[in-house]
C-alpha cells in the first residue's frame, strides 16, 4: 500500500516537473508543418499541421538573411525574424532565428521575449548588451552587461528585460537563436507609453514618480 502511494506521489511530481519545465511542446511525430488550410490538417500542435505526405523541402526553407534590414527608424535597428510564420516546418520544433541590423549608435531597445531564451552572436561591429533580473527579495534588480565584439556570444534568459546597443560609428550585425517557434516580443517603452488605449497618465505618473507633463510627452512619442 505504501509502495503504491509512493509511486502515485512520484508520478504526480514527475508530471508537475514536466509541465513546469516545458516551453514549446515536444513534437509527437518527426515534424508537423504548419498550414492555414484546416482541410489538409491531420494533427494539431500549436498550429494546424499539413499531412506529412504533402510536405516538401520548401516547408523547411527560407532565404534572404544575407540582406541587411532597414535601420532608418527612430531606434536605428531592424529585426528580421525567421519563425514558424516564415518557415512552416518549424511548427512544434521549439526554435527560431533572427537577424538584427544596427545603424551606427543604433539600439534594439529594452524588451522581453515571453516564450523564449535568446542566444546572440555578433558577426560585425561592437555591441553593448545586457539584461536585468526579475525583482529580488530585497527589491533590487541586478544588471548583467557586457561589451561584445565580432564572434562573441551572449545569452538572454527567457522573459527578462534585455537590450543591445551599437557603440560604434559603423553598422553592426548579430544573429540570435530563440527557444520557441513563436517567442513573442514586448518592447517596454512601446508597451508602457504606446498602448491602445493608453494607460491612464495618473497611473504612470505614480509608477515613475515624475510630473504628469513628462508622461504626456512620452506618450506622444509613441
Amino acid at each position: 500500500m505504501k509502495a503504491a502511494h509512493f509511486l502515485s506521489v512520484l508520478s504526480v511530481l514527475a508530471l508537475a516537473t514536466s509541465i513546469a519545465s516545458a516551453y514549446d511542446p515536444s513534437p509527437l511525430q518527426d515534424f508537423c508543418v504548419a498550414t492555414n488550410d484546416p482541410k489538409n490538417a491531420l494533427f494539431v500542435n500549436g498550429k494546424f499541421c499539413k499531412d506529412p505526405k504533402l510536405a516538401t523541402a520548401e516547408d523547411f526553407f527560407t532565404s534572404g538573411l544575407n540582406i541587411p534590414g532597414n535601420t532608418d527608424n527612430k531606434v536605428g535597428s531592424n529585426v528580421t525574424a525567421v519563425n514558424v510564420d516564415r518557415i512552416p516546418g518549424l511548427n512544434t520544433l521549439g526554435i527560431s532565428l533572427v537577424r538584427i541590423d544596427y545603424a551606427p549608435y543604433g539600439i534594439n531597445p529594452p524588451h522581453t521575449h515571453p516564450r523564449g531564451t535568446e542566444i546572440l552572436v555578433v558577426v560585425e561591429g561592437t555591441l553593448h548588451v545586457g539584461f536585468v533580473t526579475s525583482n529580488q527579495p530585497d527589491g533590487s534588480n541586478k544588471l548583467f552587461t557586457k561589451v561584445l565584439n565580432k564572434g562573441d556570444v551572449f545569452v538572454f534568459p527567457i522573459g527578462l528585460i534585455h537590450f543591445q546597443f551599437n557603440t560604434g560609428h559603423t553598422p553592426a550585425v548579430a544573429f540570435a537563436g530563440l527557444s520557441s517557434q513563436n517567442f513573442g516580443v514586448i518592447t517596454i517603452a512601446n508597451a508602457v507609453f504606446g498602448s491602445t488605449p493608453p494607460i491612464n497618465a495618473d497611473v504612470l505618473t505614480k509608477a515613475f514618480q515624475v510630473d504628469k507633463n513628462v508622461i504626456d510627452y512620452l506618450q506622444r512619442q509613441f
